[in-house]
């Protein structure tokens, strides 16, 4: 190789690297604390009644050092919203509770439900960040169990809201009467849709079904969509957490396409098509501290009545 050729192979070797190490330092050192709210309005109320401001929140993955993510969470009460969709991993450390409350507590008494992600379970563990690309995560040797009754209790005994994976509840937000049908973590298999859809069931009917889950697998979304949800909510993907600009998310933890693991799509099942919000979530491990292209959010979904 000629010493021109050499020069040259030398300096796309270190842009290379340069842009490799201006991306790192974006993602762990900038995006992942640039937090931000989207908003969608989605009309499937009957015409005539009042908007309900549903603030979604997932996947906050709290450590209690947090603060600066404690802090924009609490500030979220300022949004005004009606009912708060919880859809798990709010945990991601055996002290994260501390940082829960620290975040959640301006929410309290305003209506909500929740499920779990397996990181309201178990802690996370250190591990190689390469393998997410690999395909889905899979728990491996002994995992350390959080306090997940405690969470609970504070979820639902000093917030007021409720717990339903595999279970359905019926309440009354802003002068509609929802059935809210919710499943246990799927990305573990503690899902049981067929529980879910029992409760739905035994519930008097509604204005509007709602179904809640924390890993958006296929088989979930499709069970709820054919039990008559009229919109869908779930969380877990992080919305691939690493994307690339002008393609997308390479990866999504479950076997959702895509292009619908962060944002709001249209679920289809049968003859029937409903609103998905998949949150691309709050945090991340504190194993693998970075975010790039996938700024952590929270989502304001405005149900709207249909024209």
């Amino acid at each position: 190789m000629s010493s021109r050729a050499a020069r040259g192979a030398l300096a796309v070797l270190g842009a290379g690297a340069a842009a490799g190490a201006a991306a790192a330092i974006w993602g762990i050192g900038i995006e992942r604390h640039l937090y931000t709210v989207r908003h969608h309005v989605v009309r499937v109320l009957s015409p005539g009644a009042r908007p309900i401001r549903v603030l979604h929140l997932s996947d906050a993955h709290m450590a209690p050092w947090q603060h600066r993510k404690q802090e924009w969470i609490a500030r979220l009460a300022a949004l005004r919203p009606d009912l708060v969709i919880n859809t798990g991993d709010n945990l991601g450390h055996p002290e994260g509770l501390r940082g829960i409350r620290e975040a959640f507590e301006p929410l309290a008494g305003v209506p909500g439900v929740f499920v779990h992600g397996s990181n309201d379970l178990y802690a996370p563990k250190p591990k190689n960040p390469l393998k997410y690309l690999a395909g889905p995560s899979r728990r491996h040797g002994t995992p350390t169990r959080l306090d997940t009754a405690a969470l609970d209790a504070y979820l639902s005994e000093e917030l007021g809201w409720e717990r339903i994976d595999n279970t359905a509840v019926r309440m009354t937000v802003a002068g509609s009467h929802l059935r809210l049908a919710g499943t246990d973590d799927a990305h573990h298999g503690s899902d049981r849709a067929d529980e879910t859809i029992a409760a739905l069931a035994s519930l008097e009917s509604g204005d509007l079904t709602i179904g809640v889950t924390h890993a958006p697998y296929r088989r979930v979304l499709d069970a709820l969509t054919g039990a008559g949800a009229d919109m869908l909510f779930a969380g877990h993907t992080h919305g691939g957490q690493v994307r690339v600009p002008f393609v997308g998310a390479l990866v999504g933890n479950c076997d959702l396409p895509l292009s619908q693991v962060r944002g709001l799509s249209a679920w289809t099942h049968g003859e029937r098509s409903v609103p998905l919000n998949v949150s691309a979530g709050l945090g991340h491990s504190i194993y693998a501290p970075v975010r790039f292209a996938c700024r952590p959010e929270a989502s304001l979904i405005t149900l709207a009545p249909r024209h």
